[in-house]
């Protein structure tokens, strides 16, 4: 039985973010403050935009600080709260004097500002820093200063000159409206305004919208993903639009069922100049997912002008830093529980403001505006629909679900093969060997350190007569400066002209990277890119088996800023704003913007290089091996799941960066790469032995299961701590290798219908407003409940239980009526993981073994975990799990199951897999029978009483042999 304890959140914290300038004592005067350094001195640290704000301050007591007297109501009317006080941008705090407000001003001047100009309604107009007064109100703005945090100071006036009107009336089209917008007023913010714009409204399904803003004069660069709309032009849309001069555009989308408005534009008007395009909507609820990819500590976004660069950067992962790849995509759950999506697909540096009134301010420094809406009206309708029209993903092989180990600084093949006899004498279910760049001859892609790695072809064909597998790293730049004749990687690029080129269009760019010399970067762009890439790939196949590639530095990156000598002086590289992205500049550990590419200036695709990168690999991949691709990059855009997967990058071996895991493999599952994962026990710095056990733990549960760190570091593969450490990390990658057959339905899933894998609790239990705030736990599809421990020293853990059955995964006993709805403590002695089995779903499992290749051929098992109505259902897809289009050819089995009336009924849907036929399940357990059934049938055949095991706490297993193929009913009687 679990014994737990009922429990409730606890949110109250010394360090205050929207604490006020003037109340923040700067903790960190000297130069260099960082969060390390900042955590270090016990202070509070909070990276804000607000001027002269210190991001480093010493912690506080609100209450002491700011007397009774001295404060000034900011809620007079009843029923204030401290959510409602933080979204009107005051400060909250109780006092034991009931006369004194609780929600209230610090000052007089903020008091009276406020009211003339509220806080949650401001738009900045100046989001470059070092606003003045005299500046702002040039611009046609008003000022304001304000003493909460990240709160504008400059700001558009409702009515203010900023927007444009419609010329004439809008024109029908075939697809919907077209609308001609001429610009309001001559008063510019950036310069080179474009008037006339148009604004084409396509209606593609019931459940999608297209509006697109653009030049109709002048080509301007457009991401290259065609989105497709429908064929049947007599679609009956989901949603309405309206657009009225008032008195410049504003634009609506409404959910006809519910008339909820979805987006609207009537705060601070539409700019559209030459670098830059900036327009605001209002959103129906604060409850808004995605936008990446960013390191931030909630899954639900922080709505308290906050605001997100996107910009593909070579940046470990930092606090609202832009990291590796763009994704322009968020979802919003609606305040009456409906939820839908929105794309910006533009591919140039941008950044989003998420404010409290609610509303969103997009601000993109080239291409188009280029909107698409998807109405669900259910989270998983939503990224359905989004994967519908950017991509299903890909399909991986059943062997990369399997638990995979890198690291850089192996050094030599004695250290891996050291590492890998390691985890076999521990029996430690291992299926995935890397080679980082330390593999490779001084760094150059395409080689194998004949010294260091000597006979590492040799031992790759160990490694897969033991039925491991082994991907290699490849970076997207090369050596120019090697001997002519001598590598030729680069002379064949050379030949054909593939490289990244100055703003010439015929010198190649050249950076610095890891290989010695000057690096020539590789246009994957241009489709010669992809002959040669895949030709290269195909060659070095016959000197490493390799089984997958991971393409690392492709945002891309650069060791030095620009290219030689330098970027020139010009507005492409030195724009006249520049998105609120880490370093302030394009050309900051990348290329020059003005570089040209086979489709642009690298000013538009820069944030589209690994994108292009994963096309090219996934048919290398596929090409070379003749099995499924598995491709892994660093770098990804909207549409890249379609091709690849994602690690969540160069993390550290901190606490908090496994709870940062979760939000992240969460938000990548709404981008649609749902093969994702964080390198397990952190990439940087030293691991300890208890976070690197709960990590194991946690990273059992990522879709990409890999343990990975950093050269300089002690070893952290889980063989590495002893005896103890192995066999807890034995026992939890045998439950995930138990699993593989669940989790890999859920992929069949996502490749065939764009549902995610891994999801939030608010994907299931939308309705509840304490699901929508859960990122600590997650949901493997609908069914699977992970509650890891993510602090150091617990040995317990605060779970929250949605309204539904849920059943101990290990026990199989009924979690209690009177946990539901409730945060109940859990405990999670060192070797546990808390996972819950949803009522209502039944799981396919098979009997796990050291690696897939082992555990593939042994027996399955179903767990049905009937809903409090005595039912549940599930399906199982089962294929040779590495073959190419194995879905597509038909060349699968799958079957569903449906239990109901204590009675199982499996129905097999394809039959298309021979190897099926040596298959069979083993046992069949059901939780929750509040007694032993007299008899069961299967089939209508009595099974005897001696293969029929009933335990106290409802759960029944029934030991069977039947083939999978063979269909199943069985019915139990009392």
């Amino acid at each position: 039985m679990i014994l737990a304890g009922l429990v409730q959140p606890v949110s109250s914290s010394s360090c205050l973010a929207s604490l006020a300038p003037h109340l923040r004592k700067d903790c960190h005067p000297d130069p260099g403050a960082s969060e390390a350094s900042c955590l270090a001195r016990n202070c509070c640290w909070s990276p804000l935009k607000t001027p002269d704000m210190p991001w480093c301050f010493e912690k506080v007591d609100l209450c002491s600080i700011v007397l009774d007297s001295q404060r000034i109501d900011c809620h007079p009317e009843s029923g204030a709260n401290e959510a409602e006080c933080v979204s009107r941008g005051c400060q909250w705090c109780a006092s034991e004097n009931t006369t004194a407000p609780f929600c209230f001003y610090t000052s007089k001047e903020e008091a009276t500002c406020s009211a003339r100009f509220p806080i949650q309604k401001r738009i900045d107009c100046h989001p470059q820093p070092d606003a003045t007064q005299e500046i702002c109100e040039a611009k046609g703005c008003f000022w304001c200063s304000t003493t909460v945090a990240n709160v504008p100071w400059c700001f558009y006036p409702a009515d203010g000159p900023y927007g444009y009107i419609m010329k004439g009336s809008p024109q029908k089209t075939a697809l919907g409206w077209r609308l001609i917008l001429n610009k309001r007023d001559s008063i510019s913010l950036f310069g080179n305004d474009i008037s006339p714009v148009v604004m084409d409204i396509e209606f593609h399904t019931e459940d999608r919208l297209r509006f697109k803003i653009y030049d109709p004069n002048n080509k301007r660069f457009e991401v290259p993903l065609s989105i497709e709309p429908s064929s049947n032009l007599s679609i009956d849309p989901k949603y309405d639009v309206e657009f009225v001069d008032n008195p410049v555009l504003q634009f609506r989308v409404i959910r006809k069922r519910t008339r909820t408005v979805l987006w609207e534009t009537t705060l601070g008007g539409l700019i559209f100049s030459n670098q830059y395009i900036q327009i605001m909507t209002l959103v129906p609820s604060t409850s808004i997912y995605g936008f990446g990819e960013h390191e931030h500590p909630s899954f639900k976004h922080d709505t308290n002008f906050v605001r997100y660069g996107m910009f593909s950067r070579d940046q470990s992962p930092a606090a609202f830093s832009n990291l590796y790849g763009v994704h322009p995509f968020y979802m919003c759950i609606e305040n009456d529980f409906n939820a839908h999506g929105v794309l910006l697909l533009n591919s140039n540096a941008q950044d989003v403001t998420l404010s409290p009134f609610p509303s969103l301010t997009f601000r993109t420094i080239g291409g188009v505006l280029d909107f698409y809406m998807f109405l669900g009206p259910t989270p998983e309708n939503v990224i359905q629909q989004y994967t519908e029209a950017i991509g299903r993903p890909y399909m991986p092989p059943y062997w990369s679900l399997g638990f995979q180990l890198c690291r850089w600084g192996y050094n030599s093949i004695d250290v891996l093969k050291k590492t890998v006899d390691r985890l076999r004498q521990y029996d430690i279910p291992h299926d995935v060997q890397y080679g980082d760049i330390d593999y490779m001859e001084r760094h150059l892609d395409f080689t194998y350190d004949k010294a260091n790695f000597a006979g590492l072809p040799e031992y790759i064909k160990e490694l897969k007569n033991d039925g491991l597998h082994y991907v290699i790293i490849l970076d997207p730049f090369l050596t120019k400066d090697e001997p002519q004749g001598t590598y030729k990687p680069y002379e064949l690029g050379e030949e054909l002209g593939i490289w990244v080129n100055s703003s010439d269009g015929v010198t190649p760019v050249v950076g610095k990277a890891w290989p010695p010399g000057d690096s020539v970067y590789a246009d994957y762009t241009n489709p010669q890119t992809a002959e040669w890439w895949i030709h290269m790939c195909t060659e070095f196949k016959n000197v490493l088996d390799y089984d997958g590639i991971w393409i690392d530095m492709n945002e891309p990156a650069n060791f030095q800023y620009g290219q030689h000598p330098d970027c020139e002086e010009n507005n492409l590289n030195y724009p006249p704003y520049v998105p609120d992205i880490t370093g302030g500049l394009l050309a900051e550990k990348t290329l020059c913007p003005n570089s040209k590419t086979y489709l642009g200036y690298h000013y538009d695709t820069h944030s589209l290089f690994g994108w292009s990168q994963a096309k090219p690999t996934f048919y290398a991949s596929q090409n070379a091996t003749g099995k499924r691709a598995f491709v892994l990059s660093c770098s990804t855009f909207v549409g890249s799941g379609k091709y690849t997967g994602h690690w969540l990058g160069d993390n550290f071996s901190r606490w908090k960066d496994m709870h940062m895991s979760i939000i992240g493999m969460l938000e990548f599952n709404l981008f649609g790469i749902p093969y994702v994962g964080a390198d397990i026990c952190g990439f940087n710095e030293e691991t300890t032995y208890e976070l690197c056990l709960r990590w194991m733990q946690l990273g059992a549960f990522y879709p990409f299961s890999r343990n990975h760190n950093a050269i300089g570091n002690k070893e952290q593969d889980p063989g590495a701590f002893g005896e103890e450490f192995a066999e807890i990390s034995r026992s939890v990658l045998r439950t995930r290798y138990l699993l593989l057959p669940y989790l890999y339905t859920l992929f069949y899933h996502a490749h065939v219908n764009g549902n995610t894998v891994v999801r939030g609790l608010m994907h299931e239990f939308t309705s509840d407003p304490q699901a929508q705030e859960i990122d600590r736990a997650f949901l493997w599809g609908p069914a699977l409940m992970i509650a890891p421990v993510l602090e150091e020293g617990a040995r317990a853990v605060d779970v929250y239980f949605p309204e539904a059955s849920w059943f101990d995964f290990y026990t199989g006993d009924r979690v209690s009526v009177s946990w539901k709805k409730r945060f109940v403590e859990v405990p999670s002695p060192l070797d546990v993981i808390p996972l819950f089995i949803r009522g209502g779903y039944i799981l396919p499992t098979q009997f796990p073994a050291r690696t897939t290749e082992l555990s593939r051929q042994n027996p399955f098992s179903l767990i049905i975990a009937p809903d409090e109505q005595g039912e549940a259902s599930g399906s199982f897809f089962w294929d040779d799990g590495d073959s190419i289009d194995s879905i597509e050819r038909e060349e699968y089995f799958y079957v569903e199951y449906q239990f109901s009336n204590k009675a199982l009924k499996t129905t097999v849907i394809k039959n298309g897999y021979r190897g099926i036929a040596t298959l069979a399940y083993d046992n069949i357990q059901v939780l929750g029978f509040t007694s032993k059934p007299n008899v069961v049938f299967l089939n209508g055949q009595t099974i005897p009483s001696n293969r029929i095991q009933y335990s106290s706490n409802g759960k029944t297993i029934l030991w069977i042999s039947v083939p999978l193929f063979q269909e199943l009913t069985i019915s139990f009687e009392y």
